[in-house]
């Protein structure tokens, strides 16, 4: 259970990183809130704020989290995806909005199959990374 001053710290919190983010930016800014190792308690307290973007890199805990918390969240995927994972976050999470981000032409297709096998009406928004630099240690696509 979230303390009242642990929720006031929350929101007000929220609060000045909205207002900096409007005077900083004549643009439409979104600001995800990364919820990772935080309470579904503390969470809630964000969302009653008027947060909806949450980003995640446990797949597990995204999940996890996505099954108990509000519908309307828009959760955000932000870790490292293994192939095998793909359609198992797209059929369990409904309301991933995001993956950011994907580094192979097989984890998009992954992506798309658990989007169709789940039925999403909307198409799920995926960053992609690509290897400008030629790095060889980098999992990134290739820009040739």
């Amino acid at each position: 259970m979230t303390t009242q001053s642990r929720r006031d710290d929350i929101t007000s919190s929220l609060q000045s990183i909205q207002n900096t983010i409007k005077s900083a930016s004549s643009t439409p800014t979104r600001l995800v809130a990364v919820s990772k190792l935080i309470s579904n308690d503390d969470i809630k307290v964000a969302y009653e704020a008027g947060q909806r973007h949450f980003g995640e890199n446990y797949i597990q805990e995204l999940t996890a989290k996505a099954a108990e918390l509000p519908d309307d969240i828009k959760w955000h995927f932000i870790g490292a995806l293994q192939s095998n994972k793909c359609k198992h976050l797209v059929e369990k999470v409904r309301n991933l909005w995001c993956v950011q981000t994907v580094n192979s032409e097989k984890k998009a297709r992954l992506l798309e199959a658990g989007a169709e096998s789940a039925g999403r009406k909307e198409p799920l928004k995926v960053f992609i990374q690509i290897n400008t630099s030629g790095e060889d240690r980098r999992h990134l696509l290739g820009c040739n």
